[in-house]
């Protein structure tokens, strides 16, 4: 569920410097920016922020960027980094539609999907993170050998993203389908809040990874 009208927030998140202001200006220009040639890594819709932190932590020869377009879910994954910082992580306010207009082809080299908003009826197909249209915009911000990782405990929403795979001129990786129970692609995984809840219930947790 999403957190609303949390008051201050869009006030806070304007004066933290954890938020990158203005990043259509930096399009084209990320590796400036972090002053570095490590890879960039983003997740798209990210959020509380606990993945991308834990994947910050956990990988600090790599630049995270978590990207998310609710202001009182990303103040408080500013909250969070506030009282934990990591030079490697910073944050985006940011329509995922918009995202072309931030980064260059080959600015990013790994995109993550974690738990995205099924969007349920029919009609806002096209609004699905995993869906072909946005398989077209990563593609176009993507290096050429970059890949996408999807998660999720939605069994339609997956079963809708591994049907726009081929269409979108991609191919699947990896997949599996009880993420926690595959000793291969559970290895190094990060959790999300989500992520957490819905494993403790007992829900398996459904994972492909897919490059063009």
């Amino acid at each position: 569920m999403r957190l609303k009208n949390v008051p201050g927030a869009r006030e806070a998140i304007a004066a933290s410097d954890l938020v990158i202001k203005e990043p259509k200006e930096l399009k084209g220009k990320w590796k400036e920016f972090w002053n570095n040639d490590k890879e960039l890594h983003i997740e798209v819709g990210m959020g509380k922020g606990k993945f991308m932190m834990g994947m910050a932590k956990a990988h600090p020869e790599i630049n995270y960027i978590g990207i998310e377009m609710y202001s009182s879910v990303l103040y408080r994954a500013v909250q969070k980094l506030e009282m934990e910082p990591l030079e490697n992580l910073r944050f985006l306010l940011l329509d995922a539609k918009e995202i072309t207009e931030v980064f260059e082809k080959g600015e990013v080299d790994r995109i993550y999907l974690n738990f995205s908003d099924p969007w349920p009826k029919d009609r806002h197909a096209k609004r699905r993170l995993p869906s072909r249209q946005f398989l077209a915009r990563f593609d176009q911000i993507l290096k050429e050998d970059g890949v996408i990782e999807f998660k999720t405990d939605n069994k339609d929403l997956f079963a809708f993203a591994e049907e726009e795979v081929e269409p979108a001129g991609w191919k699947i990786l990896e997949i599996t389908y009880d993420l926690h129970n595959d000793e291969k692609m559970v290895e190094g995984n990060i959790m999300t809040e989500y992520e957490e809840k819905f494993s403790s219930m007992g829900n398996p947790i459904y994972k492909y990874i897919i490059r063009r």
